[in-house]
């Protein structure tokens, strides 16, 4: 007689909110594959959800208030369910969990488990545990080393375009930045892992990637060689991958800019003509004082010959106003950078405190009248250099990779070599490079025709 097949996982709901950058995004990712074996598919809405994923950011301001907000009103959705027999798990992850882990569980007891970003792979049996009501509630090491070798080594692909991640960690110690104390020291995966993850993914249609790192053109990872192979091997290499069309790169360091990785830039045509090359001040005192390592000078250097390389790159950056100790002066020379070189687009904070980082301690601690008024103003420039370079385009035939069907009836939409949205008419073909001439611009999209 026949056996009866074996009974699956029993079925559950997941629901991720990621907060953050691209590495978060990367990482909700792949915790969603990891439960996929334990019968946790993912859920739109929370309040319905059997476990909830709050995969936190600890870089904007304000990141442990917002946390503990959320947390709030998590704890009175589990308040309400318990009485039905619904329980409903709740899991802080990210770096507000890797930063504040002890005070989670302090202040917030409905937590059932707190992550840090380098302890996902340990996800199943943590919650394994916590479902026991016994173990760890709490884990924030540092092993990526672990973390990647117990990661699945397949992934589910979603769109023609996806994230890689390559590197974690960083060992610059700006004196701003919590990432070394919340992502841990620099650590490379080798190259063997990353390619395999990069084919399973062009095999499923990607025909995008987009290498992933706090430092990610620092990337040093082990070979099959033996040898330590640099970023720009590393990307040579995944050039050559049948089927994969685009390859991208962030969060890059201006350090780490070395000439091997600029002359590429000219010579790889699947490596886009888009960069986004944190510079953070114009001023060279202040540029200083966040221990940057590199001067405007520097900077204004390694975009020379990046746009010696490729005239074509355009280039993006990320900007703080109002760091301690920042005068008029100092502001004035940021916005003489920003002219000068020009970018396509731009990220531009206010300072505020990061708990633990020399900055935090800093003498000189500027206004929040002040830090308003000199943001508004930068971002006001900034504005006018983004839309000035999508306008440019108009006129222009750009490849665009086709990501799906436009907002519109008989519309296409995808992204540009310069990550811009673009809609044009046509019947969409996924995953095809199309060649669109531009016609219509606005401050984030551009429209066109079928060139």
């Amino acid at each position: 007689m026949a056996q009866p097949p074996a009974a699956g996982p029993p079925r559950r709901t997941l629901h991720i909110e990621t907060y953050g950058c691209q590495m978060n995004v990367y990482d909700s990712q792949r915790m969603a594959e990891l439960l996929a074996p334990l019968g946790y598919t993912q859920a739109e809405n929370r309040d319905n959800a059997d476990m909830v994923i709050l995969n936190t950011c600890h870089i904007r301001e304000r990141a442990t208030e917002k946390v503990f907000s959320e947390l709030g009103r998590l704890r009175e959705i589990k308040e309400e369910r318990a009485p039905a027999g619904r329980a409903m798990k709740i899991v802080v992850a990210g770096c507000v969990a890797q930063a504040e882990g002890a005070e989670i569980l302090r202040r917030a007891p409905a937590v059932d488990l707190v992550i840090g970003p380098r302890s996902y792979h340990r996800l199943p049996e943590l919650i394994a545990r916590a479902a026991r009501e016994s173990g760890e509630r709490l884990a924030t090491d540092f092993a990526a080393e672990e973390k990647f070798d117990e990661l699945p080594k397949t992934r589910h692909a979603e769109g023609v375009a996806a994230f890689l991640s390559i590197q974690e960690g960083c060992d610059k110690f700006c004196t701003f930045c919590v990432v070394p104390y919340t992502r841990g020291a620099e650590f490379s995966r080798s190259v063997a892992s990353i390619i395999e993850e990069a084919e399973g993914l062009v095999a499923q249609g990607v025909r995008e990637l987009t290498l992933l790192g706090q430092n990610v053109n620092a990337y040093h990872g082990a070979g099959p060689d033996g040898a330590e192979w640099s970023f720009a091997r590393l990307l040579r290499r995944l050039a050559r991958i049948e089927g994969l069309a685009r390859l991208r790169y962030t969060t890059s360091h201006p350090l780490e800019m070395t000439d091997e990785l600029i002359g590429l830039h000219g010579e790889e045509p699947k490596l886009m003509p888009y960069l986004h090359l944190p510079v953070q001040s114009g001023s060279d005192r202040i540029l200083k004082a966040m221990n940057r390592k590199h001067d405007a000078g520097v900077y204004r250097s390694i975009v020379e010959k990046l746009r010696a390389a490729r005239p074509d790159i355009a280039l993006s950056t990320d900007l703080i106003v109002g760091f301690p100790g920042e005068k008029a002066a100092d502001f004035e020379e940021t916005l003489a950078l920003v002219r000068e070189i020009g970018f396509a687009s731009a990220f531009s904070f206010k300072y505020s405190r990061r708990p633990g980082t020399p900055a935090a301690a800093m003498p000189g601690q500027v206004a929040e009248a002040e830090k308003t008024e000199r943001l508004a103003r930068l971002q006001k420039l900034l504005s006018e250099q983004q839309r000035a370079f999508n306008v440019a385009q108009i006129g222009r035939v750009l490849p665009v990779l086709v990501a799906g069907p436009g907002r519109k009836p008989g519309q296409a939409q995808g992204r540009s070599p310069y990550l811009q949205g673009v809609h044009f008419e046509a019947r969409p073909e996924i995953g095809a490079e199309t060649p669109v001439r531009i016609v219509g611009a606005t401050m984030s999209s551009l429209t066109g025709v079928l060139a």
